[in-house]
């Protein structure tokens, strides 16, 4: 019986331009229900709706993080190459050239490292204003 009360059985036409049709797929976009149906039927009602909330800085902050982990990918990847060398070496001219050459690519790891810092500075100060 009370699925009776429920159900839908009369139907209502509107007839919409092409503007007004595009202007309530619009809206309806900015929301989370599923079905235009229900949507228009809350509006025409006068019952709540929930919209959708888009925070930008946040898709930003996941491109940044996307760069960051990639350049912490590079520069480990570095590090262990550089360790795999140092374990190869033979001790004498071989180990000096190593260790000049670990130096500056631990000068180029701790600019990595600055500049990570830098951005998550950055985004923190934006979150936190």
């Amino acid at each position: 019986m009370e699925d009776q009360k429920n159900n839908r059985i009369k139907l209502l036409q509107v007839r919409l331009t092409k503007a007004e049709h595009n202007a309530i797929l619009k809206k309806f976009s900015k929301t989370t229900g599923r079905k235009l149906s229900d949507y228009v039927r809350k509006i025409i009602l006068g019952k709540p709706h929930i919209g959708k909330v888009r925070n930008e800085s946040l898709d930003d902050f996941v491109t940044v993080l996307a760069q960051l982990k990639m350049e912490l990918k590079a520069a480990g990847n570095n590090l262990n190459q550089a360790v795999k060398k140092l374990h190869s070496l033979n001790q004498g001219g071989e180990l000096e050239q190593w260790l000049v050459s670990w130096e500056l690519g631990k000068r180029t790891f701790q600019k990595s490292v600055d500049a990570i810092t830098r951005h998550l500075d950055k985004i923190n100060d934006e979150w936190f204003r």
